[in-house]
């Protein structure tokens, strides 16, 4: 059962990953639509990535402290 729970809350990683990837098609996809724009759309994207790579960290900390304190 721990193992199940930590292999669940490491799963965080694939959900970022896949909300990163999304995320970056869009930005390239509103770049090459409006060119003038690409400093706006890039500190956007950086910190909405930011986000997302922190949300797969946390669930990488709970799955060490799963594994760890049980």
């Amino acid at each position: 059962m721990i193992a199940i729970g930590a292999g669940i809350a490491a799963l965080t990683g694939a959900g970022a990953g896949i909300g990163i990837g999304i995320a970056t098609s869009r930005a390239c996809e509103a770049v090459a639509r409006q060119p003038e724009m690409s400093g706006k759309i890039t500190s956007t994207l950086i910190l909405g990535c930011a986000l997302a790579e922190s949300t797969a960290i946390y669930g990488l900390v709970i799955s060490l402290m799963i594994i760890i304190m049980m």
